[in-house]
């Protein structure tokens, strides 16, 4: 009869006591379906241009698949990691945004009549995707140490004290960015604090503003709070027909692609806005493409995947193993469905044109690295769960 050594015996009882850890591949799939299904909408979108500007019509897909498989290497790779070291460099990281968002008010490369993008080292990229990350980070930390102080307003002004600073500072170039960052903070505080009705009183006054938003505007670009160009955005969303050549363009022929779609769309790679109709197709108004290809049925297939991918982070959040655990999820999942929003309503005219993308569908390197990043830091929470036996 065998008998085991006692160093091997006691080896044994460690491996069978250690912790099983979960991971979450349903999140982890769901993320990967979401990059392939938006590479190939990408190539249908934009085949037609990037033929004609740059002889290549898989241009851009290609362009998009190798960042997007460089951040899935990163995301997995930061998946492994303790999620808890991320708060080591969190006010550092805060520190550094701030001085990347100064360098591009001064150093920043045009584009499309914004300055939004910085080039380091021959890299370009866009530093209010940082921004977020690291404002989704800092808040944990700080939310956290709060504990229950924070249903106090001196906690929640503290809160604000953080954001608004540098979201403002964000949106003198992109305003879309400053209003995702202020609710990414939003959000967060909502899930934090035990008092709901004071964020259910800013949703109702949030929708007057929207209510008021022509004359409202008006009298914020005549104190120089606004930029004439977002007036005008303004005032295309009220009236797109009224400027059909000018700033409607896009939205009139964004509207027709989602119209034209009907019930189950022309077939992919069909389009006809596409054809040079929607300016960017591949970007803001991917979603009206998948309309016009796809119809109802592609549109409210994607909008159930983004739900699906919700409730994977409310699952992992909910079972995270620490509070600071929770809020980064938290803050991610608000930042995704905050973006998902703003660009279905801005693509079916239901608020102004703001420039935002479609959380790894659109085309946009800056967007995906740092999506995935977040992918990762959720994923790393997740590999955090301990299972029971």
């Amino acid at each position: 009869m065998f008998v085991p050594a006692a160093g091997e015996e006691g080896r044994h009882l460690a491996k069978n006591n250690k912790p099983r850890r979960f991971y979450d591949y349903s999140l982890l799939f769901c993320v990967i379906f979401l990059m392939a299904f938006g590479l190939v909408m990408i190539y249908s979108a934009s085949s037609y241009t990037a033929q004609l500007q740059h002889g290549d019509a898989s241009y851009y897909m290609m362009r998009q698949l190798k960042i997007a498989m460089g951040g899935l290497a990163i995301a997995l790779v930061i998946s492994k990691l303790d999620y808890h070291w991320y708060a080591r460099f969190a006010l550092l990281a805060y520190i550094l945004s701030y001085i990347l968002m100064i360098a591009v008010a001064f150093i920043g490369k045009d584009s499309h009549g914004s300055r939004r993008w910085l080039n380091v080292g021959g890299i370009t990229f866009q530093p209010t995707e940082f921004v977020k990350i690291v404002l989704i980070v800092l808040l944990s930390v700080v939310i956290t140490q709060m504990g229950r102080k924070i249903n106090s307003l001196r906690a929640v002004g503290m809160v604000a004290l953080l954001t608004l600073p540098i979201a403002g500072l964000v949106a003198m170039n992109n305003l879309s960015s400053g209003i995702i960052i202020v609710g990414i903070a939003f959000f967060m505080l909502f899930v934090a604090c035990e008092k709901k009705w004071p964020f259910f009183l800013c949703g109702v006054f949030g929708g007057f503003m929207v209510a008021i938003a022509g004359p409202l505007a008006t009298a914020l670009e005549k104190i120089k709070l606004l930029k004439p160009y977002q007036l005008e955005r303004i005032h295309v969303w009220l009236d797109p027909e009224a400027y059909p050549m000018d700033g409607g363009f896009q939205v009139l022929q964004g509207l027709y692609a989602i119209g034209s779609g009907g019930l189950v769309g022309k077939g992919l790679g069909e389009s006809i806005q596409k054809m040079g109709f929607v300016p960017e197709a591949q970007n803001d108004y991917i979603f009206a493409i998948i309309c016009e290809e796809l119809g109802l049925f592609g549109a409210v297939s994607v909008i159930l995947i983004f739900l699906f991918l919700i409730y994977r982070f409310m699952m992992i959040a909910a079972n995270a193993p620490d509070l600071f655990g929770a809020l980064l999820v938290v803050g991610v999942m608000g930042h995704i469905a905050i973006q998902v929003i703003l660009n279905i309503a801005v693509v079916t005219n239901t608020i102004p044109n703001t420039g935002i993308t479609l959380p790894f569908i659109s085309y946009g390197g800056t967007s995906v690295m740092f999506l995935m990043i977040e992918m990762g830091m959720v994923l790393s929470v997740s590999n955090q769960i301990k299972l029971e036996k």
